[in-house]
Formats: C-alpha cells, sequence, structure tokens
C-alpha cells in the first residue's frame, strides 16, 4: 500500500491508499497511530482508476510525499501520475503542427523523469530523418513504446492494444490516433470503459482523432454507453476527427441493428470537432452547435424526422461537406424535400462545397427542385446516389443543364436509371457518374440501397 506522509512545524501525518478492483481503501492519521479507514465502491474499475489519480494528486499538491518502499497500491493500482505542465500544453494546443511546442515539452517532461520525453525525442528525429533511416528509426520508436508500456500506457490499455480492440498511432511522445472496437464474436472487451480509460490516460491528451468501431457483437450494436463516456469526459480542444459506427454491414451486423443515441452532449466537449462522421440507426442529433465543423457525415437505413430538422437548423458556418443518407421509412426515415428547403435555399451553409443527398426515397422530387435551390451554386460536388432516382428525374437535371455546368462532379450512381435515362443524365454537368444502376421488382418497387 502506498504510503504518503507530511511533516512540517508540528504537523506529522500520514496517508494511504489502495485499489483492488472497483475498491478504494484509505487509511491517515497521526504518525505512530493506527489512525482511521475509509473504503468505497464505484461502479466500474475506470471509475475507480480516476478516483485513485485524483485524490493522489491532491495530497501532493498539499505536500504529502511518497515513502520510499512503499507498495504499489494493489495489482489495479494505476501507474503514477504522469507530469503536467498547463502552459506548455496550452502551446502545443495552439500550434499541433508545430514540433518546438512539443520539444520544448520534452525538455521539461525530462526533468521530471517522464519516459515521454525520450519518445518526443526519438519521434522527432524520425521526422527530420532521410526515407533511407526513417524506417530503423520507427522501429526503434515502436520497441521503445512496447518496452516502456507499463508508463506510457497502463496494463489494461496494453492488453487492448494486444487483443486488437485498441490500435494507437503516436506522434512525438503522445497518442495522435485512436480506434476501439469489439474484434469479434468473442470479443468481451468493455468499450466504454476502454475509452474511458483511454480519454483519461495522460498519453491521450493530444488525441486528435478518434474511431469506434462494434460495440458489442452479442446482441444488437449499441453506442448509448459510450456516447456518456465520451459526453462526460473533460472538454477538449485537441480532438478533430470523430467517426462512431466504424463497421461493415451486414458482415459485422446490419446497419439498422445499430443504435447510436444521442450526440448533444459531445458538442461541448469537443468544441473543436473539423469532421464527425456517425453511421447507424436510431440517431439522435439534438441542437447541433460545431462552429469549427468542416464535414458531417451520417450513414443510415432511417434517418428520423427530428434528426432532418437537427441538421436543418445546425449551427455549423465552417461547413464545407455535408452527406445525409435519409434511408426508409419502413426503418425510421421520416421528411422530405419541403423539410430540407433552408438547406436548399443556401440557409446556415455560406461554405459548402459538397452536398451529398444520399439514399432517399425521395430523389425524383429532389431533382425537380434542384435546379431552381440557391445552393447549388455554390457547390462543386452534387451526390443524388443510393436512392430511388428514375428517368423522370434524370430528365429533370438534363433540361436543366444550366445549372450544373459548374459542378466538378454530379453522382447519379446506384438509383434506378435505364440505359436511356443514364445517357440522358450524362449531359446534365461536365462528368456525371452513372454507373452500378439496380432494377426494380416493378414499377412501384424502388428502394433506397441501404435500409436494414
Amino acid at each position: 500500500m502506498p504510503r504518503y506522509e507530511f511533516t512540517e512545524g508540528s504537523s506529522s501525518k500520514f496517508w494511504e491508499i489502495t485499489l483492488e478492483g472497483t475498491t478504494l481503501t484509505k487509511r491517515w492519521g497521526r504518525i505512530g497511530t493506527d489512525g482511521q479507514e475509509k473504503v468505497e465502491d464505484f461502479e466500474s474499475k475506470a471509475e475507480a482508476k480516476k478516483a485513485y489519480a485524483a485524490q493522489v494528486k491532491e495530497k501532493e499538491k498539499k505536500g504529502y510525499a511518497l515513502v520510499a518502499g512503499s507498495g504499489p497500491g494493489g495489482d489495479d493500482a494505476p501507474a503514477p501520475v504522469s507530469a503536467s505542465d498547463p502552459a506548455l500544453e496550452a502551446a502545443i494546443l495552439a500550434a499541433p503542427e508545430d514540433v518546438k511546442g512539443y520539444l520544448a515539452y520534452a525538455e521539461w517532461l525530462k526533468g521530471k523523469g517522464d519516459p515521454r520525453a525520450e519518445l518526443i525525442q526519438l519521434q522527432h528525429d524520425t521526422l527530420e530523418a532521410s526515407s533511407a533511416s526513417a524506417t530503423l528509426m520507427r522501429k526503434r520508436a515502436a520497441k521503445y513504446i512496447a518496452e516502456h508500456a507499463d508508463s506510457l500506457l497502463g496494463e489494461e490499455l496494453t492488453e487492448a492494444i494486444s487483443g486488437e480492440a485498441l490500435k494507437l498511432e503516436w506522434h512525438l511522445g503522445f497518442i495522435r490516433e485512436a480506434h476501439l472496437g469489439q474484434v469479434d464474436y468473442d470479443s468481451n472487451e468493455d468499450i466504454p470503459e476502454l475509452l474511458g480509460l483511454l480519454l483519461a490516460h495522460p498519453s491521450a491528451r493530444f488525441l486528435r482523432s478518434l474511431t469506434l468501431g462494434m460495440a458489442c457483437f452479442d446482441g444488437e450494436n449499441e453506442y448509448h454507453d459510450t456516447l456518456k463516456v465520451l459526453g462526460k469526459a473533460k472538454p477538449s480542444t485537441a480532438l478533430r476527427h470523430l467517426f462512431i459506427g466504424d463497421f461493415e454491414y451486414p458482415d459485422d451486423t446490419e446497419i439498422s441493428w445499430t443504435h447510436v443515441g444521442n450526440l448533444q452532449p459531445l458538442y461541448s466537449v469537443f468544441p473543436q470537432l473539423r469532421e464527425l462522421r456517425v453511421r447507424g440507426g436510431e440517431v439522435e442529433l439534438g441542437k447541433i452547435d460545431l462552429p469549427e465543423l468542416r464535414s458531417f457525415t451520417v450513414e443510415t437505413g432511417g434517418l428520423p424526422l427530428k434528426a432532418v430538422k437537427s441538421i436543418v437548423k445546425a449551427w455549423w458556418p465552417k461547413l464545407e461537406s455535408l452527406e445525409i443518407w435519409f434511408g426508409s421509412e419502413n426503418y425510421g426515415a421520416g421528411g422530405g424535400v419541403k423539410d430540407i428547403q433552408p438547406l436548399l435555399d443556401g440557409e446556415g451553409v455560406p461554405n459548402l462545397r459538397k452536398l451529398g443527398l444520399r439514399n432517399a426515397e425521395f430523389t425524383d422530387a429532389l431533382c425537380a427542385v434542384l435546379p431552381k435551390a440557391k445552393v447549388v451554386a455554390q457547390l462543386q460536388e452534387l451526390d443524388l446516389s443510393m436512392g430511388t432516382m428514375t428517368d423522370a428525374g434524370a430528365e429533370a437535371l438534363a433540361s436543366n443543364a444550366k445549372a450544373f455546368q459548374h459542378l466538378k462532379t454530379l453522382d447519379v450512381s446506384n438509383n434506378f436509371l435505364t440505359q436511356a435515362g443514364q445517357k440522358r443524365v450524362a449531359t446534365a454537368a461536365p462528368s456525371v457518374i452513372r454507373g452500378n444502376q439496380r432494377e426494380p421488382y416493378d414499377e412501384d418497387s424502388r428502394y433506397v440501397a441501404v435500409g436494414e
């Protein structure tokens, strides 16, 4: 059990702490006495470890010092809290591509005995090396990470990497990209708990990209608990890219069998997001407030009307790319042309250059209004693929080709166009993608490409 002591003036106190699973045990009092004892139980190991680290840090701030030779604090005790300098971290966050900030941090960490100091230098030298020697130096850095895994990651994160539930990319001493997800039906990794450990870890201070794969193979795949962890995370200005739902369908699961949940709590936690991609069913978007977002994609077999309205009313003035999969009414899709009219009028998206209105049951209706839609004039790419477009929709586009001549690409692939329809729509824009067309069972059986 780690023992901390504080002796100053008339004060002579001790404080001990140990962690076993989800149970935290503390003893404290005057040196030379048995003192008092308190036991705290937590719902998960992640919460217990977080409390352990926070309480140790608090005692150290008050002047308590670890007694040499005292125990490690139980089998599940986390590694010592990493050294941290808020000013140096702020400098890195302000200019994340500037290596000078990391090198300055390395000098400071070196004085604290933190192994990240040497890793920063190793990876910096790799960046500076010629292509001939860079490969060898990358191997050296990888070997260093493996040798210092206990300090750089801790036991549970290291085990998750071994089991392939966690994949990491390092950059200048810290984790830059992370992918979490169960691997197959034999997986038993608790993804929400693993995510909590990762987000709270010092090595993830400057995490820029986070991808969440399958949360669960046993039963329906759902992200509710995972989103709760994200929503309660310490606000981060580092994260730029977030992808929820990196799975293959139907190999891993059907898209409609996946339940995403409510994303609104994430917006205030990750205000600097540049890219947000979501895949799955039962998507709740709430009031979207992401002023720095450049790209938003929602891939679903049934986008609820409430979510459609969230997109139309969103606050993302810097958005450049918007891709919406509407899906099938049979799987919860709601809304139509009238519901996205503000978007078609260009309201709230002054910088939009790429628009995907995909996988829609109302593609022909879109074709009828797009020639006069104000937003089209500012676009470079327009994607109407995976929907229910017929030759009538193709004719509406071709007859108003003047409205689309400025586009770099117009995508009408994976709809229901005949050879004649494909030939006609090819005249609508300089570059038209029109392959992979489907055939309906009969005139009234057209369907979106992704529903179930």
